[in-house]
């Protein structure tokens, strides 16, 4: 796979970096990114980011768990070892509550983690490189993409109309 070329205009200000996100749209770059060292509102509009399919995920994978645990419940108490206990019911799905949440949070929680650590690429042996400490401490920074020589300088142009005096090359 072909390394993925592209330019971060760094500000300190997180009103300028959502009128830059907003101008750059309106310029015509699209697969905008950004860094924040906080969340900003109004910033996923600004971007044009598409809803995460993370929640959507989570949900079944909750509805997976939930069942998975019902189903083991009633498989140890009405089949594998079934045990008559003051003539109560093997099967009483209102005891199993507790185990059948804890399982659907269980199955939910790993796949929100394992689902968000994919989206990061941070698999386990790679180091992210990091434009700038300051990132996380108080800059924003936005992404745009390139594929040539002709869009680098189009987004230089940008940059430099918008008053971005930081700009980055970034190479992932």
């Amino acid at each position: 796979m072909a390394d993925k070329k592209a330019l971060a205009g760094i500000t300190d200000d997180p009103d300028k970096f959502l009128e830059l996100a907003e101008d750059a749209r309106r310029q015509g770059f699209s697969n905008l990114d950004a860094i924040m060292p906080y969340p900003v509102h109004g910033f996923e509009e600004k971007l044009g980011l598409k809803k995460s399919w993370v929640p959507a995920a989570a949900k079944f994978m909750l509805l997976v768990g939930a069942s998975l645990g019902l189903l083991f419940q009633f498989w140890t108490s009405a089949i594998d070892w079934p045990i008559n206990v003051g003539g109560k019911p093997l099967f009483s799905w209102q005891a199993f509550v507790p185990i059948i949440f804890e399982c659907g949070v269980l199955f939910a929680g790993i796949t929100t983690f394992l689902s968000i650590m994919h989206l990061a690429r941070l698999y386990p042996g790679r180091i992210p490189k990091m434009l700038s400490e300051r990132l996380t401490d108080d800059q924003f920074a936005l992404i745009i993409p390139m594929r040539t020589q002709v869009d680098r300088e189009k987004i230089m142009k940008f940059f430099k109309c918008a008053g971005v005096e930081n700009v980055q090359d970034i190479d992932s």
